[in-house]
């Protein structure tokens, strides 16, 4: 009685306020809510809902019934190949390309993966994304939005490092690590229970506690009178392969045929056999489901009469394609996709990717290309905010195309305004080295190491998006020879697009032992200097002329999270002259001859000699310190 009461009393002095507040109205907020579900590593056929060929053994009703109530996108891309760049590129709208980070290990010199291995070494990037791009995150929290964030963030270059989400914009940010936490001592010890002391105390339907789940239903209760945006960054499928559900491994070792493991080392079955992984892809399942069934299920405040969901965008796509095995263990298949994570391969490259929202048309499927590039733009169409001035975006706003009609291609529109027909993927890095472009029902993959032809030529669609007129979604005849003069109008096209971003493209490495023209006409060091704050670097000639350098340096040399930068340098002479910036502790000299050699002064360590030292500061430890620091 006493609630009735107070509540007639407010009634009664609203008029006298002058105004009606939102939660009484009867009109759908205009502000709706969004809700981003990113999973790690999760490959475009471990989902029920996108199996073709092959039918996955893994289990994903909430994932399938979301796909229902919105969009399915069959052509639905990553913008990069690996982790960090998606996650930057999503979050800020810009091509990994532009923003010059293209892959997980940036921020330190422009060395070879393996110096005598591979004939290209890497180009610097950066070790994460410019404090200078606004966020998602930061353009709604402009417009009234509550903006929260769970679980993996890996947008520094570690996963600790400055910045964090609350740097960038989110007001309510929470890093457990949930069920994805390493068991110990192995994977076959430590299941969870039902023991109310157990952190991962299985629930009603036998499923671990995931605290990162908890946290996302948390910020959504505590912001529900409020538009709200919640980024849920799930660490599951990503390694360690491992179930703490003892009830789900038995399950999928029976739906497998494979005897329970008594090796806690490894999987060896090829395919998408591993029962750990079908499990870790239905908890992942079922822990997104519990935040599509809160919203589901409870109301509206800002909408009497009417739950969350009814005013609630949701995507849900991977970082990247799945990861089809690591050292010693087969965790997934991507076929009919080639390949996986780490390669621009489709089995890279093309995730699951699902919408749904108001004024989206329930159980539609699409077989137009969309990117997680696309996310900025259409979510600041659907939310009514202004793109702030700095912020140049890279992808298209989807909400016409998806409101309208997903079936057509012509509705979506680049930043020119012309209707999208291609996508450039840009990964000059590791064992892949590639750059790719998707044109149409075409793609061109360009590789930079030798030993791989230069040019590889699908046709994956014949009367692209058409999907019954699919021709070689497996990318396994390449018509680069039949069709030269197509190979050569794509990679120009490619190269085009690559050079307006300002892409920083991989050198020639003059450690590698095998054959390389020119290679012995490298440049040597013959002295370095320094005045001030500009430094030199003395060289001599060998047949190649020195064309241009850079110098590379650090402000936290030794640190745990010790960064590198690059500044111009200029050739005078016999000298590269350069000034370094103030606060600097160590640099190195990298000079470029017109074979596009790269030779360092001094040579600093390969990637993988890096990774194996001990202690802090490897690249440091090899480069020219700054006296008194």
């Amino acid at each position: 009685m006493i609630l009735f009461q107070n509540l007639v009393a407010s009634l009664f002095l609203l008029p006298l306020l002058g105004f009606i507040t939102p939660a009484l109205s009867q009109d759908r907020p205009s502000r709706p809510n969004v809700v981003l579900l990113l999973a790690d590593d999760l490959g475009w056929q471990d989902v029920g809902c996108y199996d073709i060929d092959v039918k996955s053994p893994m289990e994903t009703p909430h994932i399938d019934a979301l796909a229902k109530k919105g969009v399915l996108f069959r052509q639905g891309y990553s913008p990069a190949p690996t982790c960090a760049p998606t996650r930057c590129a999503i979050m800020s709208g810009r091509h990994p390309a532009v923003a010059q980070k293209t892959h997980v290990v940036g921020g330190n010199p422009p060395t070879p993966y393996n110096k005598t291995a591979h004939a290209v070494m890497d180009p610097w990037i950066s070790g994460r994304m410019k404090l200078s791009e606004v966020t998602i995150a930061e353009a709604l929290q402009g417009n009234g939005y509550a903006t929260g964030h769970t679980g993996k963030w890996h947008m520094a270059i570690d996963h600790n490092a400055f910045p964090q989400p609350e740097d960038q914009g989110f007001e309510f940010t929470r890093h457990d690590l949930g069920e994805s936490r390493a068991m110990r001592p192995n994977r076959l010890e430590g299941f969870a229970s039902r023991a109310k002391n157990d952190r991962y105390q299985l629930d009603q339907f036998g499923f671990p506690k995931d605290q990162t789940t908890l946290d996302a239903i948390e910020f959504i209760e505590k912001n529900r009178d409020k538009p709200f945006f919640l980024y849920y960054a799930a660490w599951l499928v990503h390694t360690p392969i491992h179930s703490r559900s003892k009830v789900l491994l038995n399950k999928y070792c029976d739906k497998l045929g494979v005897d329970f493991p008594t090796n806690p080392n490894g999987w060896e079955l090829k395919g998408q056999q591993n029962p750990y992984y079908c499990a870790m892809v239905e908890m992942l399942d079922h822990y997104f489901g519990m935040v599509i069934q809160y919203l589901e299920e409870t109301d509206d405040p800002r909408w009497p009469g009417h739950k969350l969901i009814e005013n609630t965008y949701i995507i849900l796509t991977s970082d990247n394609g799945g990861m089809e095995r690591v050292p010693g263990e087969i965790i997934t298949d991507n076929y009919p996709l080639d390949k996986g994570k780490i390669n621009a391969k489709e089995g890279g490259v093309r995730v699951p990717f699902i919408i749904s929202g108001p004024k989206i048309k329930a159980n539609q499927e699409s077989n137009v290309m969309v990117n997680g590039l696309d996310f900025y733009p259409t979510i600041l169409a659907w939310t009514g905010t202004k793109r702030p001035k700095v912020q140049n975006v890279d992808g298209s706003d989807l909400r016409n195309f998806l409101e309208t009609d997903p079936q057509s291609a012509n509705l979506i529109k680049d930043s020119h305004g012309e209707t999208r027909d291609s996508m450039v993927w840009h990964f000059p890095h590791g064992v892949a080295q590639q750059s790719t472009l998707r044109e149409n029902g075409w793609k061109l993959i360009y590789n930079y190491m030798p030993q791989k032809p230069r040019l590889e030529l699908y046709q994956l669609y014949r009367d692209y998006p058409t999907p019954s007129k699919r021709i070689d979604i497996e990318e396994a005849r390449n018509l680069a020879a039949e069709m030269p003069h197509k190979a050569e109008q794509m990679r120009k096209k490619l190269f085009f697009k690559l050079d307006a971003m300002n892409a920083s493209y991989p050198y020639q490495n003059p450690y590698y032992k095998g054959i390389s023209a020119h290679k012995e006409m490298v440049c040597s060091l013959v002295g370095n200097g320094k005045s001030g704050n500009e430094v030199w670097a003395q060289f001599k000639e060998h047949g190649s002329r020195v064309t241009g350098g850079q110098i590379c340096y650090t402000l936290n040399g030794g640190m745990k999270s010790e960064e590198w930068y690059v500044t111009p340098a200029q050739i005078k002479g016999n000298r590269l002259i350069g000034a370094l910036p103030i606060g600097s502790t160590h640099y190195v000299f990298n000079l470029v001859d017109e074979h596009n050699f790269l030779v360092s002064y001094p040579e600093m360590p390969d990637m993988l000699e890096a990774g194996k030292k001990k202690g802090q500061g490897p690249y440091s430890n090899a480069a020219i310190k700054v006296a008194g620091n």
